[in-house]
């Protein structure tokens, strides 16, 4: 099979790797470069559990070909937190008890921190909106859209 060159930032961090035309972006993320806070759930884009941001843009890396992200800037739940400081967006799920299992939240956090970017002060529609493409088998949303409003409200 042929293999391809790539480079890329990752959480801030430049990357090069050499990749089978068939391997995905969760794939690359998980077993080559350990980086496992994004989580293999349906492998179909159904379930959001793989979600990382692609040049500021939500996706389900389980959908994207690691070709396919050479020279773009990806970021993972890790990459969340700064300066070991946790995002205002974690920081607001621990407080609302926003997590159970936990299997759905990294996909959850990342979907909901595009939505912040690019709209600081979203109503709570355009919140389910932003995350109709998330999973979730535990905790039955309510609260999950409670820590985003927070987070929101206080500029996160």
């Amino acid at each position: 099979m042929a293999t391809h060159k790539i480079s890329f930032n990752v959480n801030g961090i430049r990357e090069t790797a050499e990749v089978p035309s068939n391997m995905t972006l969760l794939t690359l993320l998980r077993e080559r470069l350990a980086i496992t806070g994004t989580k293999r759930g349906c492998d179909t884009g159904e379930c959001g559990a793989c979600t990382v941001l692609m040049n500021a843009e939500p996706v389900n890396s389980c959908l994207v070909l690691a070709v396919e992200i050479d020279g773009t800037d990806i970021v993972t739940v890790e990459g969340l937190a700064q300066d070991g400081q946790l995002d205002p967006l974690q920081e607001a799920f621990i407080q609302h008890t926003g997590v159970q299992c936990g299997f759905c939240t990294p996909g959850i956090l990342i979907a909901a921190r595009a939505l912040l970017d690019r709209n600081s002060k979203p109503s709570r529609r355009e919140i389910k909106d932003a995350l109709r493409g998330n999973l979730c088998r535990c905790t039955g949303y309510t609260r999950i859209i409670d820590a985003i409003q927070e987070a929101a409200e206080v500029g996160g």
